[in-house]
């Protein structure tokens, strides 16, 4: 009888049931690509961002092809958003950090939006939040000098500046000595390499992050965030701040932590917290990437005047 019932409402209402169906396919789609861990095109690596979104609009749409009873379309769609779920809600729950005694760093990476980021209120968050390693991407010459008017080298002495037009400058800025070193291979002039003289005999390896952007070159983006990740362990301690232009959801990005990394705001269960577009955040694309010998105790993200990007925060503990 109920079958009987179900069939005439579904001749009855074939658009209802047509307009339910069609969302399946691409949830369906994007479960594939996130499971299986293939990036593809610009088009996917959109659809990948939005991941956490996609799950939660399967819960909405099984609910509602259940309420209308299309019992295979609701189970399917529901299906498919617990699978996403699985990957995505841990973002939301805090990590047990290892125990760890050696020193503090604070560090702050901020994206300057081709220069156009208020530097007084860039200096104001680093002397605010006591930072010790601040990086920059997208910092232009004026940008510099913006920074300097703003009394930045005054906090922060140490510095590794590659200033450049539009998005292509970076830099690494630091409350102890810096010197420049090769750990990013052929993207080392966009994705500058320094080790931090800690004191004590201790050195940290630090990168500002900023692979091109993919809408512009896909496979550069991919060779760039390469780059990154030679493997925790075969090298000193170090860690990755910037602008990744990747989601946790990103294939790419993911093989970077696989290496003996940790994102730190999925660390401290903010790994769904947003970072662009600063004036209506929807996906968290600036990270700080932490070798997993070391703690993180904090992690934070903050609005930038003048930047589309917010910047991101981690206090980490060495070993």
């Amino acid at each position: 009888m109920v079958v009987a019932e179900e069939t005439r409402l579904r001749r009855k209402h074939p658009l209802v049931t047509g307009l339910l169906v069609a969302p399946v396919v691409p949830l369906a789609v994007l479960a594939a690509l996130r499971l299986v861990g293939f990036d593809g095109d610009w088009y996917t690596l959109i659809a990948l961002s939005l991941t956490p979104y996609a799950a939660a609009a399967g819960v909405l749409l099984g609910g509602v092809a259940l309420a209308l009873r299309r019992w295979w379309t609701g189970g399917v769609a529901l299906v498919l958003a617990a699978a996403l779920a699985v990957l995505v809600v841990p973002r939301l729950s805090v990590s047990e950090q290892r125990d760890v005694h050696g020193k503090t760093l604070r560090i702050l990476s901020s994206n300057l939006l081709y220069g156009q980021a208020d530097p007084e209120a860039v200096v104001r968050l680093v002397r605010e939040q006591r930072i010790d390693v601040l990086n920059l991407v997208e910092m232009t010459p004026r940008a510099v000098d913006g920074l300097t008017a703003a009394g930045l080298f005054e906090a922060l002495p140490y510095r590794v500046l590659h200033p450049a037009p539009g998005a292509f400058g970076s830099g690494i800025v630091s409350r102890f000595p810096l010197k420049e070193v090769n750990l990013t291979g052929d993207s080392a002039a966009k994705q500058p390499g320094a080790e931090a003289d800690l004191g004590d005999g201790v050195v940290a390896e630090l990168v500002a992050v900023h692979p091109i952007s993919p809408d512009v070159d896909t496979p550069q983006w991919e060779r760039e965030i390469k780059d990154l990740s030679q493997a925790a362990g075969e090298h000193g301690l170090r860690i990755l701040a910037g602008d990744f232009n990747a989601t946790l959801d990103h294939a790419a990005f993911r093989t970077v932590l696989a290496r003996g990394y940790r994102d730190a705001a999925e660390e401290r269960g903010a790994g769904l917290a947003p970072t662009w577009p600063s004036s209506m955040p929807v996906v968290t694309i600036d990270h700080v990437v932490v070798d997993n010998r070391a703690a993180v105790l904090d992690y934070r993200v903050f609005d930038v005047p003048g930047s589309d990007h917010r910047a991101v925060f981690a206090e980490v503990r060495l070993p």
